[in-house]
Protein backbone atom coordinates (compact mmCIF):
# COMPACT_ATOMS: atom_id res chain seq x y z
CA UNK A 1 0.00 0.00 0.00
CA UNK A 2 1.47 3.36 -1.05
CA UNK A 3 1.24 6.28 1.38
CA UNK A 4 -0.10 9.55 -0.04
CA UNK A 5 2.52 12.18 -0.75
CA UNK A 6 2.61 15.80 0.30
CA UNK A 7 2.75 18.75 -2.04
CA UNK A 8 6.10 20.32 -2.79
CA UNK A 9 4.68 23.41 -1.08
CA UNK A 10 4.07 21.41 2.08
CA UNK A 11 7.42 19.64 2.02
CA UNK A 12 9.39 22.86 1.49
CA UNK A 13 7.50 25.08 3.94
CA UNK A 14 10.06 27.02 6.00
CA UNK A 15 10.13 26.49 9.75
CA UNK A 16 9.86 29.62 11.86
CA UNK A 17 13.21 30.66 13.36
CA UNK A 18 11.17 32.04 16.25
CA UNK A 19 9.67 28.66 17.16
CA UNK A 20 11.95 26.13 15.47
CA UNK A 21 14.00 25.43 18.60
CA UNK A 22 10.94 24.77 20.78
CA UNK A 23 11.72 21.01 21.08
CA UNK A 24 15.03 21.90 22.74
CA UNK A 25 13.21 24.20 25.16
CA UNK A 26 10.73 21.42 25.95
CA UNK A 27 13.62 19.05 26.66
CA UNK A 28 15.26 21.61 28.93
CA UNK A 29 12.05 22.00 30.94
CA UNK A 30 11.75 18.22 31.15
CA UNK A 31 15.20 18.22 32.81
CA UNK A 32 13.94 20.75 35.35
CA UNK A 33 15.57 23.82 33.75
CA UNK A 34 13.62 27.07 33.77
CA UNK A 35 13.64 28.64 30.27
CA UNK A 36 13.41 32.43 29.87
CA UNK A 37 11.74 33.07 26.51
CA UNK A 38 13.35 35.97 24.66
CA UNK A 39 12.65 34.30 21.31
CA UNK A 40 9.02 35.33 20.89
CA UNK A 41 7.13 38.61 21.11
CA UNK A 42 4.71 37.56 23.83
CA UNK A 43 4.54 40.47 26.29
CA UNK A 44 4.17 39.78 29.99
CA UNK A 45 2.32 43.06 30.60
CA UNK A 46 -1.36 42.86 31.46
CA UNK A 47 -3.86 43.12 28.63
CA UNK A 48 -5.34 46.62 28.83
CA UNK A 49 -8.15 46.99 31.34
CA UNK A 50 -10.97 48.09 28.99
CA UNK A 51 -10.38 45.00 26.87
CA UNK A 52 -10.45 42.64 29.85
CA UNK A 53 -13.61 44.30 31.11
CA UNK A 54 -15.31 43.80 27.73
CA UNK A 55 -14.60 40.08 27.83
CA UNK A 56 -16.11 39.84 31.32
CA UNK A 57 -19.17 41.82 30.23
CA UNK A 58 -19.94 39.81 27.08
CA UNK A 59 -23.21 37.96 27.68
CA UNK A 60 -24.83 37.19 24.33
CA UNK A 61 -26.88 33.99 24.24
CA UNK A 62 -25.38 32.97 20.89
CA UNK A 63 -21.85 33.68 19.73
CA UNK A 64 -22.76 34.24 16.08
CA UNK A 65 -20.80 34.88 12.90
CA UNK A 66 -19.72 38.46 12.45
CA UNK A 67 -19.80 40.13 9.02
CA UNK A 68 -16.91 39.01 6.81
CA UNK A 69 -15.51 42.56 6.82
CA UNK A 70 -15.97 42.93 10.59
CA UNK A 71 -18.59 44.71 12.65
CA UNK A 72 -19.50 48.16 11.38
CA UNK A 73 -19.29 49.62 14.90
CA UNK A 74 -15.70 48.46 15.23
CA UNK A 75 -14.69 49.62 11.76
CA UNK A 76 -16.28 53.00 12.39
CA UNK A 77 -14.37 53.37 15.65
CA UNK A 78 -11.14 52.33 13.94
CA UNK A 79 -11.67 54.92 11.19
CA UNK A 80 -12.19 57.64 13.81
CA UNK A 81 -9.08 56.45 15.63
CA UNK A 82 -6.86 56.55 12.53
CA UNK A 83 -8.23 59.89 11.36
CA UNK A 84 -7.73 61.30 14.84
CA UNK A 85 -4.05 60.46 14.56
CA UNK A 86 -3.01 61.57 11.10
CA UNK A 87 -4.45 59.26 8.44
CA UNK A 88 -6.79 61.85 6.92
CA UNK A 89 -3.79 63.89 5.73
CA UNK A 90 -2.92 61.22 3.18
CA UNK A 91 -5.87 61.69 0.83
CA UNK A 92 -9.05 62.29 2.76
CA UNK A 93 -10.49 60.63 5.85
CA UNK A 94 -10.37 56.86 6.17
CA UNK A 95 -13.89 55.40 6.06
CA UNK A 96 -15.22 52.14 7.54
CA UNK A 97 -15.56 50.77 3.99
CA UNK A 98 -11.76 50.98 3.63
CA UNK A 99 -11.12 48.83 6.72
CA UNK A 100 -11.25 45.04 6.64
CA UNK A 101 -11.13 43.29 10.02
CA UNK A 102 -8.96 40.18 9.91
CA UNK A 103 -7.90 37.25 12.05
CA UNK A 104 -4.87 39.02 13.45
CA UNK A 105 -2.44 41.12 11.45
CA UNK A 106 -1.15 37.85 9.99
CA UNK A 107 -4.28 37.25 7.95
CA UNK A 108 -4.21 40.86 6.76
CA UNK A 109 -0.68 40.27 5.43
CA UNK A 110 -1.70 37.01 3.79
CA UNK A 111 -4.68 38.69 2.10
CA UNK A 112 -2.58 41.63 0.92
CA UNK A 113 0.08 39.42 -0.68
CA UNK A 114 -2.54 37.15 -2.24
CA UNK A 115 -4.47 40.09 -3.67
CA UNK A 116 -1.50 41.67 -5.43
CA UNK A 117 0.65 38.68 -6.43
CA UNK A 118 0.24 35.72 -8.74
CA UNK A 119 2.37 32.57 -8.52
CA UNK A 120 5.91 33.47 -9.57
CA UNK A 121 5.61 37.16 -8.70
CA UNK A 122 7.93 38.86 -6.23
CA UNK A 123 7.67 40.97 -3.10
CA UNK A 124 10.51 43.11 -1.81
CA UNK A 125 11.34 43.05 1.89
CA UNK A 126 13.99 44.88 3.90
CA UNK A 127 16.13 42.22 5.57
CA UNK A 128 16.34 41.28 8.36
CA UNK A 129 12.56 40.95 7.99
CA UNK A 130 9.57 39.56 9.85
CA UNK A 131 9.76 35.86 9.05
CA UNK A 132 6.05 35.38 8.32
CA UNK A 133 6.48 37.49 5.18
CA UNK A 134 8.42 34.53 3.83
CA UNK A 135 5.99 31.98 5.25
CA UNK A 136 2.95 33.58 3.63
CA UNK A 137 4.79 34.11 0.35
CA UNK A 138 5.77 30.45 0.29
CA UNK A 139 2.13 29.38 0.71
CA UNK A 140 1.19 31.59 -2.24
CA UNK A 141 4.10 30.66 -4.52
CA UNK A 142 5.57 34.17 -4.35
CA UNK A 143 9.30 34.91 -4.27
CA UNK A 144 10.78 37.05 -1.49
CA UNK A 145 13.51 39.39 -2.75
CA UNK A 146 15.62 41.02 -0.01
CA UNK A 147 16.88 44.58 0.27
CA UNK A 148 19.72 44.29 2.78
CA UNK A 149 20.02 46.67 5.72
CA UNK A 150 22.77 46.74 8.32
CA UNK A 151 23.22 47.42 12.02
CA UNK A 152 26.06 49.84 11.26
CA UNK A 153 23.47 52.04 9.51
CA UNK A 154 20.83 51.54 12.21
CA UNK A 155 19.01 49.31 9.70
CA UNK A 156 18.07 52.32 7.55
CA UNK A 157 16.26 51.50 4.28
CA UNK A 158 17.58 53.71 1.47
CA UNK A 159 14.95 54.37 -1.19
CA UNK A 160 17.52 53.98 -3.97
CA UNK A 161 18.38 50.48 -2.77
CA UNK A 162 14.70 49.55 -2.98
CA UNK A 163 14.43 51.08 -6.44
CA UNK A 164 17.43 49.08 -7.66
CA UNK A 165 15.87 45.81 -6.45
CA UNK A 166 12.61 46.21 -8.39
CA UNK A 167 12.14 43.84 -11.34
CA UNK A 168 9.27 43.31 -13.80
CA UNK A 169 7.96 40.62 -11.43
CA UNK A 170 7.88 42.90 -8.35
CA UNK A 171 4.35 43.53 -7.09
CA UNK A 172 4.86 45.05 -3.64
CA UNK A 173 7.34 46.35 -1.10
CA UNK A 174 6.50 45.21 2.44
CA UNK A 175 8.09 46.64 5.56
CA UNK A 176 7.22 46.91 9.26
CA UNK A 177 7.58 50.25 11.04
CA UNK A 178 8.38 50.14 13.91
CA UNK A 179 10.30 47.12 12.80
CA UNK A 180 10.31 43.49 13.80
CA UNK A 181 13.06 42.24 14.22
CA UNK A 182 15.23 45.39 14.20
CA UNK A 183 13.29 48.05 16.11
CA UNK A 184 13.88 50.47 13.21
CA UNK A 185 11.30 53.28 12.77
CA UNK A 186 10.66 54.93 9.42
CA UNK A 187 10.31 58.73 9.51
CA UNK A 188 7.63 60.57 7.55
CA UNK A 189 10.35 61.51 5.03
CA UNK A 190 11.38 57.84 4.75
CA UNK A 191 7.80 56.80 4.06
CA UNK A 192 7.39 59.53 1.44
CA UNK A 193 10.62 58.57 -0.34
CA UNK A 194 9.79 54.86 -0.35
CA UNK A 195 6.25 55.67 -1.46
CA UNK A 196 7.58 57.66 -4.42
CA UNK A 197 9.61 54.62 -5.48
CA UNK A 198 6.53 52.39 -5.29
CA UNK A 199 4.38 54.86 -7.25
CA UNK A 200 7.01 55.25 -9.96
CA UNK A 201 7.31 51.47 -10.30
CA UNK A 202 3.57 50.84 -10.14
CA UNK A 203 3.80 48.52 -7.13
CA UNK A 204 2.03 48.39 -3.78
CA UNK A 205 3.53 49.77 -0.58
CA UNK A 206 2.49 47.62 2.39
CA UNK A 207 3.47 48.93 5.83
CA UNK A 208 3.02 46.74 8.88
CA UNK A 209 2.25 49.20 11.71
CA UNK A 210 1.32 46.90 14.57
CA UNK A 211 3.92 48.48 16.92
CA UNK A 212 3.09 52.08 16.03
CA UNK A 213 2.67 53.25 19.65
CA UNK A 214 5.99 51.78 20.77
CA UNK A 215 8.54 54.41 19.81
CA UNK A 216 11.29 55.82 21.99
CA UNK A 217 12.57 59.33 21.23
CA UNK A 218 15.95 60.37 22.57
CA UNK A 219 14.27 62.05 25.55
CA UNK A 220 11.36 60.51 27.48
CA UNK A 221 8.04 62.23 26.83
CA UNK A 222 6.97 64.58 29.60
CA UNK A 223 4.02 63.46 31.74
CA UNK A 224 0.78 64.72 30.25
CA UNK A 225 2.23 65.27 26.78
CA UNK A 226 0.79 63.19 23.92
CA UNK A 227 2.60 59.94 23.31
CA UNK A 228 4.65 59.95 20.10
CA UNK A 229 3.71 57.47 17.40
CA UNK A 230 5.52 56.24 14.34
CA UNK A 231 4.32 58.01 11.18
CA UNK A 232 1.70 56.09 9.19
CA UNK A 233 1.71 55.31 5.49
CA UNK A 234 -1.96 56.36 5.47
CA UNK A 235 -0.86 59.95 6.13
CA UNK A 236 1.46 60.16 3.11
CA UNK A 237 -0.17 62.10 0.23
CA UNK A 238 -0.26 60.61 -3.23
CA UNK A 239 -0.39 56.93 -2.22
CA UNK A 240 -4.14 56.29 -2.39
CA UNK A 241 -3.80 53.57 -5.04
CA UNK A 242 -0.62 52.08 -3.59
CA UNK A 243 -0.69 52.16 0.23
CA UNK A 244 -1.83 49.26 2.40
CA UNK A 245 -1.63 49.48 6.18
CA UNK A 246 -1.59 46.40 8.40
CA UNK A 247 -2.61 46.67 12.05
CA UNK A 248 -3.39 44.44 15.03
CA UNK A 249 -4.45 44.56 18.68
CA UNK A 250 -1.91 41.88 19.63
CA UNK A 251 1.04 43.97 20.76
CA UNK A 252 -0.47 47.43 21.26
CA UNK A 253 -2.87 46.18 23.90
CA UNK A 254 -0.90 43.10 24.99
CA UNK A 255 -3.60 40.82 23.60
CA UNK A 256 -1.77 38.39 21.31
CA UNK A 257 -4.43 35.70 21.77
CA UNK A 258 -7.31 37.93 20.71
CA UNK A 259 -6.49 37.45 17.00
CA UNK A 260 -7.99 40.69 15.71
CA UNK A 261 -6.19 42.76 13.09
CA UNK A 262 -7.13 44.79 10.08
CA UNK A 263 -6.13 45.82 6.59
CA UNK A 264 -6.68 49.45 5.59
CA UNK A 265 -6.48 50.74 2.01
CA UNK A 266 -8.01 53.45 -0.14
CA UNK A 267 -7.59 51.21 -3.21
CA UNK A 268 -11.13 49.97 -3.87
CA UNK A 269 -10.09 47.11 -6.16
CA UNK A 270 -7.58 45.79 -3.64
CA UNK A 271 -10.14 46.07 -0.84
CA UNK A 272 -12.72 44.18 -2.93
CA UNK A 273 -10.29 41.33 -3.58
CA UNK A 274 -9.41 41.04 0.10
CA UNK A 275 -13.07 41.13 1.07
CA UNK A 276 -13.73 38.16 -1.20
CA UNK A 277 -10.91 36.28 0.53
CA UNK A 278 -12.53 37.24 3.84
CA UNK A 279 -15.90 35.91 2.71
CA UNK A 280 -14.27 32.56 1.92
CA UNK A 281 -12.98 32.27 5.48
CA UNK A 282 -16.39 33.47 6.78
CA UNK A 283 -15.70 35.93 9.59
CA UNK A 284 -13.22 37.36 12.08
CA UNK A 285 -13.71 36.52 15.78
CA UNK A 286 -16.95 37.83 17.22
CA UNK A 287 -16.25 38.29 20.93
CA UNK A 288 -12.73 39.57 20.32
CA UNK A 289 -14.03 42.39 18.14
CA UNK A 290 -16.12 43.68 21.05
CA UNK A 291 -13.02 43.56 23.21
CA UNK A 292 -10.93 45.27 20.52
CA UNK A 293 -13.54 48.03 20.25
CA UNK A 294 -13.28 48.59 23.99
CA UNK A 295 -9.48 48.66 23.77
CA UNK A 296 -9.67 51.84 21.68
CA UNK A 297 -10.82 53.63 24.85
CA UNK A 298 -7.71 52.65 26.82
CA UNK A 299 -6.64 55.66 28.93
CA UNK A 300 -3.53 57.50 27.80
CA UNK A 301 -1.92 56.90 31.19
CA UNK A 302 -2.25 53.13 30.79
CA UNK A 303 -0.65 53.25 27.34
CA UNK A 304 2.08 55.58 28.63
CA UNK A 305 2.95 53.15 31.42
CA UNK A 306 3.34 50.37 28.87
CA UNK A 307 5.57 52.45 26.60
CA UNK A 308 7.68 53.68 29.52
CA UNK A 309 8.21 50.11 30.69
CA UNK A 310 9.38 48.97 27.27
CA UNK A 311 11.76 51.92 27.06
CA UNK A 312 13.25 50.98 30.44
CA UNK A 313 13.61 47.36 29.35
CA UNK A 314 15.27 48.43 26.12
CA UNK A 315 17.76 50.62 27.93
CA UNK A 316 18.61 47.86 30.40
CA UNK A 317 19.14 45.10 27.85
CA UNK A 318 21.03 47.19 25.28
CA UNK A 319 23.46 48.43 27.94
CA UNK A 320 23.81 44.93 29.36
CA UNK A 321 24.45 43.32 25.98
CA UNK A 322 27.06 45.87 24.99
CA UNK A 323 28.84 45.26 28.31
CA UNK A 324 29.42 41.59 27.41
CA UNK A 325 32.80 41.08 25.68
CA UNK A 326 32.40 40.62 21.93
CA UNK A 327 28.70 41.56 21.81
CA UNK A 328 27.57 44.48 19.66
CA UNK A 329 24.01 45.76 19.82
CA UNK A 330 22.61 48.96 18.24
CA UNK A 331 19.86 50.79 20.12
CA UNK A 332 16.42 50.17 18.60
CA UNK A 333 14.07 53.17 18.43
CA UNK A 334 10.78 51.27 18.36
CA UNK A 335 8.86 48.01 18.93
CA UNK A 336 10.38 45.62 21.51
CA UNK A 337 12.91 43.66 19.51
CA UNK A 338 16.58 43.94 18.72
CA UNK A 339 19.17 42.20 16.58
CA UNK A 340 22.54 41.73 18.23
CA UNK A 341 25.89 40.34 17.08
CA UNK A 342 27.37 37.63 19.28
CA UNK A 343 31.02 36.47 19.47
CA UNK A 344 30.15 33.10 17.91
CA UNK A 345 30.47 31.69 14.40
CA UNK A 346 27.05 30.01 14.39
CA UNK A 347 24.31 31.64 16.47
CA UNK A 348 21.86 28.78 15.92
CA UNK A 349 24.35 26.28 17.28
CA UNK A 350 24.88 28.56 20.28
CA UNK A 351 21.11 28.89 20.88
CA UNK A 352 20.80 25.10 20.83
CA UNK A 353 23.75 24.83 23.23
CA UNK A 354 21.99 27.18 25.65
CA UNK A 355 18.92 24.95 25.69
CA UNK A 356 20.48 21.51 25.41
CA UNK A 357 23.78 21.78 27.25
CA UNK A 358 23.81 24.81 29.53
CA UNK A 359 22.08 26.29 32.53
CA UNK A 360 23.07 28.71 35.27
CA UNK A 361 21.55 27.75 38.59
CA UNK A 362 18.83 25.82 36.81
CA UNK A 363 17.95 28.62 34.35
CA UNK A 364 18.68 29.26 30.70
CA UNK A 365 17.65 31.59 27.88
CA UNK A 366 15.91 30.90 24.58
CA UNK A 367 16.63 33.28 21.67
CA UNK A 368 15.81 33.27 17.96
CA UNK A 369 18.76 32.72 15.59
CA UNK A 370 18.74 35.71 13.24
CA UNK A 371 19.85 33.88 10.11
CA UNK A 372 16.22 32.91 9.54
CA UNK A 373 15.28 36.60 9.34
CA UNK A 374 17.42 37.04 6.21
CA UNK A 375 16.82 35.88 2.64
CA UNK A 376 20.45 36.44 1.58
CA UNK A 377 22.48 33.27 2.35
CA UNK A 378 25.12 33.77 5.04
CA UNK A 379 23.73 36.96 6.56
CA UNK A 380 22.79 36.91 10.25
CA UNK A 381 24.89 33.84 10.95
CA UNK A 382 26.36 35.31 14.16
CA UNK A 383 23.24 37.22 15.23
CA UNK A 384 20.18 36.57 17.38
CA UNK A 385 16.87 38.35 17.70
CA UNK A 386 15.82 39.16 21.24
CA UNK A 387 12.32 40.22 22.31
CA UNK A 388 12.58 42.27 25.49
CA UNK A 389 9.13 41.25 26.71
CA UNK A 390 10.10 40.11 30.21
CA UNK A 391 10.31 42.23 33.35
CA UNK A 392 13.52 44.06 34.15
CA UNK A 393 14.55 41.69 36.94
CA UNK A 394 14.21 38.76 34.56
CA UNK A 395 16.05 40.60 31.79
CA UNK A 396 18.92 41.32 34.16
CA UNK A 397 19.04 37.63 35.03
CA UNK A 398 18.96 36.73 31.32
CA UNK A 399 22.00 38.92 30.75
CA UNK A 400 23.89 37.04 33.50
CA UNK A 401 22.91 33.70 31.94
CA UNK A 402 23.88 34.86 28.45
CA UNK A 403 27.27 36.15 29.60
CA UNK A 404 28.03 32.85 31.36
CA UNK A 405 26.69 30.83 28.44
CA UNK A 406 28.88 32.61 25.91
CA UNK A 407 31.94 32.00 28.06
CA UNK A 408 31.11 28.30 28.45
CA UNK A 409 30.33 27.87 24.74
CA UNK A 410 33.54 29.50 23.59
CA UNK A 411 35.59 27.50 26.11
CA UNK A 412 34.06 24.30 24.74
CA UNK A 413 34.79 25.39 21.16
CA UNK A 414 38.51 25.87 21.82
Amino acid sequence: MTAPSLSRRGLDAPASPIRRLTPYADQARARGVSVHHLNIGQPDLATVQPMRAAYHAYDERVVAYSPSEGYLAYRTALAEHYNGLDAARGGGPITPSQILVTVGGSEALLFAIAAVCDVGDQILVAEPYYTNYRGFSHILGVEVVPVSTHARDSFAVPAERVRAAITPKTRAFIIPSPGNPTGMVLSAADLAALGEVCVAAGIFFVVDEVYREFVYPDEPVAPGAPLPRAPSVLAVPGLADHAVMIDSVSKRYSACGARVGCLVTRNAALYSACLRFAQARLSPPTVDQYAALAALSTPQDEMRAMVDEYRARRDLIVAGLNAIPGVSCPTPTGAFYLITDLPVADAEDFCIFMLRDFDLGGETVMMAPAEGFYATPGLGKNQVRIAYVLGRDKLARCLEILRAGLAAYNRAAR
